[in-house]
């Protein structure tokens, strides 16, 4: 008799926080399969896996993903984070990001019943839309345009959302919800839009800082490494049934002293070019409340941001 083999299966495998998140739980031994459409994933970012016994890749995606692709093993556990989530993706392939966060959402819940894995989903902050409510608690329904250019992403998410608490109370599947904010760090796409690559590129390159808006705008800016902590307690800690956590950090700074902290960082002056915003719906703030995590998962990010954005920089120039 064939033995069952128990494995966790990872949506967006090939993705930034999702191929930290593979390296992560195979570190803790476990067998993981991965699928990724390689829409936005790289797979540079899984290349160093690809001969490892603990890990198995499904190109595809998630939406077309069948259940006798993995009978043969026992999924102990769904973490859906496969979704294009940059800024530039909004316009590019808006399709693509209300099918995955919905759609494929929905096929993966399905799976998730067959097995009675544990299902986590990968929200965003982005539910909370350009917040009314500083900062943002779990418990804030937030303030979305529903017809916006970002509306593809962020009623994506929250239709996910609303998909996953249906399968808490209706089937009584073990779901959990994270609502990741702002992160970065090695494995980002350089051209993806989001600000701190945007100013990497520019400082590889020699070109003036590109801010949008007047550069008052705050985020809270969380080194990848700290997140996957979080998401790993979220995915394996028991009794979080049905919870819906913030993750990321909660030290908030406006983008111009985002970007008097890279001429820290460097030593030098760089030049800035304001931009019109690209997005009218754009946060003017956004930082998370984290009570819920520190409470729950003990979860504390630990990496400064001058030390990140240094990690992060040697990343892009090699």
């Amino acid at each position: 008799m064939r033995e069952t083999k128990s494995a966790i299966l990872v949506t967006g495998a090939a993705g930034f926080i999702g191929s930290h998140l593979v390296d992560a739980l195979i570190e803790k031994d476990f067998l993981v399969i991965g699928v990724d459409n390689l829409i936005t994933g790289q797979l540079v970012n899984i290349k160093h896996l690809m001969n490892s016994p603990r890990f198995l890749f499904i190109e595809g995606r998630v939406e077309d993903l069948k259940f006798d692709q993995l009978e043969s093993y026992k999924i102990k556990a769904i973490a859906h984070l496969a979704s294009p989530a940059s800024p530039v993706d909004f316009e590019r392939i808006p399709e693509a990001i209300i099918s995955v966060n919905t759609l494929g959402t929905h096929r993966l819940l399905k799976i998730a019943k067959e097995f009675s894995s544990r299902f986590l989903f990968a929200s965003t902050s982005e539910v909370y839309g350009d917040p009314l409510v500083h900062p943002q608690p779990e418990g804030y329904w937030g303030n979305v345009n529903p017809q916006g250019s970002r509306s593809v992403y962020d009623e994506a998410k929250r239709l996910g959302e609303t998909y996953v608490a249906l399968y808490h109370r209706k089937y009584h599947l073990d779901t959990r919800i994270v609502r990741i904010f702002n992160t970065y760090g090695p494995r980002m796409r350089l051209n993806d839009g989001r600000v701190i690559t945007n100013f990497i590129q520019a400082v590889l390159r020699n070109k003036p800082l590109p801010i949008y808006g007047d550069g008052k705008q705050t985020r809270s800016f969380c080194y990848v490494d700290d997140l996957v902590k979080g998401l790993i307690k979220m995915l394996l800690q028991d009794g979080l049934d049905g919870e819906t956590i913030n993750l990321g950090n909660d030290e908030e700074i406006s983008i111009n002293e985002l970007a008097v902290t890279l001429e820290t960082i460097l030593n030098q002056k760089l030049e800035r070019r304001y931009l019109p915003l690209p997005h009218k719906d754009d946060p003017k703030r956004r930082r998370p409340v984290l009570t819920k995590a520190r409470k729950l998962l003990h979860y504390q990010p630990t990496v400064e941001l001058i030390e990140g954005l240094k990690r992060t920089l040697r990343y892009f120039e090699k």
